[in-house]
């Protein structure tokens, strides 16, 4: 059975590749088949150039704007869980070595390792994949902040 998607946006502006005028573009990062994607795409109000890029990485500076406007998702185990499984998918999964494993595996045994829902789900996936019981969720205090920053009509 394949898993949903799982997507998250942004419109943010840039200047235009074309003619160096603000515009609007739109950033969806994607869980797609079990790979994070990244896509933005562009038109120029000012000359019309349009531009659309597909499957790139998402820049670190959006990311934060993405995680501001969305909230933090937290990857969440079932305890108890073997935790040598758990080290070896985050090794394999973020590109990390034994001496910052460990102190991943303590943020994600006490529910606090989180980042964007695409990134998390990835990262649920390839731990259920691997037998462990866990879960990507938004955190409920992020929810609370973001209601409260929210227009009220």
């Amino acid at each position: 059975m394949q898993e949903s998607m799982v997507v998250e946006s942004i419109r943010y502006f840039a200047a235009c590749q074309g003619c160096g005028a603000d515009a609007e573009w739109c950033g969806v990062q994607a869980l797609v088949n079990d790979v994070l994607r990244w896509d933005v795409e562009t038109t120029c109000p000012a000359c019309g150039f349009g531009l659309a890029i597909c499957g790139g990485d998402l820049p670190e500076e959006l990311r934060g704007q993405l995680v501001c406007e969305h909230g933090r998702a937290r990857l969440q185990v079932a305890v108890p869980a073997r935790n040598a499984v758990i080290m070896r998918v985050l090794r394999a999964e973020l590109g990390i070595g034994l001496d910052r494993v460990r102190a991943v595996l303590e943020q994600v045994m006490a529910g606090q390792y989180s980042g964007t829902l695409p990134e998390m789900e990835l990262l649920a996936r390839k731990l259920r994949a691997a037998g462990i019981a866990a879960a990507a969720s938004r955190a409920v205090g992020d929810e609370l902040q973001r209601s409260r920053r929210a227009p009220v009509d």
